[in-house]
């Protein structure tokens, strides 16, 4: 008996339906970075696509900065997934609303209807405007904060009056909420550097004005954006920014930076303490004016390639340490007297050698440079003058013919070599010190001369403008003419000329300014500025007591000291200030200074909020010498009754047997 078997289906069809199913599209590489990140299919919509316009997202087509790390991207995600969710829950809350108000009834403005808003509302730029601090894109916002309250009382007046009726009768509902984007762009040489933006929200149950429409302006507000926009006004004409100003290679910041050098327990322990309490202390100008960062660039990478240099660095690391944590024994004086001999042998036998002209310059500038952020006044150990150091410097320099070099170089092939810019600040200033011309005079006053390039860098690297330390050159080599004999005629006429020098430099300058945007943010544009404020009176002050009869109590040397201490005040002060960077300047000022003098009392105040900071390097050194110079001017009066005869700093350090380098 045949039984009746059931038709199989067709094999091919399942086969094709499988098929199907495991086949699997082909992904898009040319799709926005916000869907990419979602997962999302983008239809790549110009210039925002369907899905970042709807959910008021981001849309970027160039790789943006979250991309490249996985941390950032995850925050990313989580801000966006947070914008989804406030969206969702508005429309939520708007489907609810509309289904309990019926057409007819007397629905308050603006919830029968909307106005776009940023989140929905989008144009070209916000694909390309990068994230900003106040922007709801920003990585550093905090989405599950309360948002600010803002006082817009201006607009009550301002309410329809039809329209206020409805308040008592729908506490429920709220009003218009008005969303205020306002953009900001900084351009310098005609290329966009910075854009930022802001959202402010404001609620009103009178209908806003359309999307392109200016707002209203109200008498309360003037005030606030002249405020507001005048405080910013600097921090917008800030320069850009030129890391590759000097010729040191960038690498890796400091923050994430390690140094891998081989040494036992006890150098490890200097080279720590040198890397997190030393080497903060060491150009902080340039720091803060973000040309490159010398420690990190500079100092770490010589610290691991030049021996020389890393034992010098142990050394002045030893000798902060004796001095902040007031160690005292046979233990830390070897650490120190251990590695000055290494440094000094390790130089001896690279000179022999004849080779590695850079490192060996590198090594002789930081022990000379970095003995001014170190140790104490009375430290009795014995050590090389400053100036015997520099001697050894000045030959490398010119072996290396980088005066040449500065002098030849043009505005567009500008990378000023750093060694030859920290070689200038301590031989301008080192040679007020000795009282002699300093070495490249020449070289700085071609530079001071020159049309196409005048910078040498001294002002990246220590805040003053260029112009003023090559008129203190001037001064200095006047000084050494003055003692060789220049005639008193001569020497006035050429004081004369020297003071015209530096009124040119004031030309265009409005004085010193709290160098903080509204922002507080510091600008290193206008520290620079009045840091050159206080150097350019400095420098008057010195140019001064060149004059034959000069004497502190005159009226114009007093008045220039109570100049220069309130173009002081603009100085940030403390430990994280820079009077430390200013020591010449305090030595210039404070020691004309008379007893009654503002100087002597700013002086007492910075002293104070510097702390314990106060009595090591080179500032613990110059209030050393100005308590010892006023110790012998102040109430002191000749035979006749007039005041006492001026005594030079000089005099007094030769008197005590000092040697410092006061800068």
């Amino acid at each position: 008996m045949a039984v009746a078997q059931p038709r199989p289906k067709s094999a091919p069809k399942i086969n094709a339906t499988a098929k199907g199913k495991l086949q699997m599209h082909r992904r898009s590489r040319t799709g926005c970075y916000t869907c990419r990140l979602r997962r999302k299919k983008c239809d790549e919509g110009s210039p925002c696509c369907s899905a970042c316009k709807n959910l008021g997202l981001q849309c970027d087509y160039k790789r943006p900065m979250w991309w490249s790390n996985n941390e950032h991207r995850g925050l990313q995600k989580d801000n966006i997934k947070m914008i989804i969710k406030r969206k969702k829950l508005t429309e939520k809350t708007n489907s609810a609303t509309t289904q309990v108000m019926t057409p007819g009834d007397e629905t308050p403005p603006g919830l029968s209807h909307s106005l776009p808003t940023s989140a929905t509302f989008s144009d070209s730029i916000d694909r390309t405007r990068s994230a900003s601090i106040d922007s709801q894109f920003s990585l550093d916002f905090d989405f599950n904060s309360a948002p600010g309250v803002a006082d817009f009382t201006a607009y009550n007046a301002q309410m329809h009056s039809s329209h206020s009726q409805y308040a008592p009768m729908y506490p429920e509902y709220s009003p218009y909420e008005v969303d205020v984007k306002t953009e900001r762009q900084m351009f310098v040489n005609d290329s966009l550097t910075r854009r930022e933006s802001t959202i402010s929200t404001f609620s009103t149950y009178h209908p806003p004005a359309p999307p392109d429409a200016m707002l209203p302006s109200f008498p309360a507000d003037a005030d606030w954006l002249e405020d507001v926009y005048g405080g910013r006004k600097e921090s917008l004409a800030e320069e850009a920014l030129n890391t590759n100003f000097f010729d040191f290679s960038h690498g890796v910041p400091l923050a994430t930076r390690q140094v891998a050098i081989e040494l036992d327990e006890g150098d490890q322990r200097l080279l720590d303490h040198f890397i997190e309490f030393v080497l903060p202390s060491i150009f902080p100008i340039l720091e803060t004016n973000q040309h490159g960062s010398a420690r990190s660039d500079l100092i770490l990478p010589a610290l691991e390639s030049n021996k020389c240099y890393l034992h010098c660095c142990l050394s002045i690391s030893a000798q902060h340490l004796k001095a902040t944590m007031h160690i005292q024994g046979e233990q830390i004086d070897n650490d120190i007297m251990r590695h000055r001999y290494a440094t000094i042998s390790e130089l001896c036998e690279a000179l022999n050698q004849d080779e590695d002209h850079r490192q060996i310059l590198e090594a002789t500038l930081g022990m000379i440079f970095f003995q001014c952020s170190v140790g104490r006044y009375d430290d009795s150990l014995p050590d090389i003058p400053w100036h015997q150091h520099f001697q050894a410097a000045i030959s490398l320099v010119q072996k290396l013919e980088l005066p040449r070099i500065v002098v030849e170089m043009s505005q567009q092939e500008h990378q000023t070599p750093f060694n030859m810019t920290l070689t200038s600040w301590i031989d301008i200033l080192g040679a007020t010190i000795q009282g002699r011309a300093p070495t490249f005079a020449h070289t700085y006053r071609e530079k001071h001369l020159s049309s196409s390039n005048s910078s040498l860098g001294l002002r990246e690297l220590m805040g003053c403008e260029d112009r003023v330390m090559y008129l203190i050159s001037e001064i200095a080599c006047l000084e050494a003419l003055k003692r060789d004999g220049m005639d008193d005629i001569q020497l006035c006429q050429h004081v004369h000329s020297l003071g015209d020098q530096i009124g040119l430099t004031e030309i265009g300058e409005s004085g010193p300014k709290i160098p903080f945007n509204a922002q507080g943010v510091l600008s290193p544009k206008q520290l620079s500025k009045n840091i050159t404020a206080t150097f350019r009176l400095a420098a008057r002050i010195y140019l001064c007591s060149l004059v034959p009869g000069f004497t502190p109590t005159q009226a114009s040397c007093i008045g220039l000291v109570a100049k220069l201490a309130s173009a002081l005040e603009f100085i940030p002060s403390g430990p994280g200030g820079f009077d430390r960077s200013l020591v010449w300047v305090y030595l210039i000022g404070g020691s004309v200074s008379t007893l009654s003098s503002p100087f002597r009392n700013l002086f007492e105040e910075r002293i104070m909020g510097l702390g314990e900071l106060a009595q090591f390097g080179s500032f613990g050194r110059l209030a050393c010498l100005l308590n010892e110079v006023w110790s012998h001017v102040d109430g002191q009066h000749t035979p006749g009754g007039s005041d006492a005869p001026y005594v030079s700093w000089r005099d007094v350090m030769q008197m005590k047997g000092w040697d410092f380098l006061l800068i």
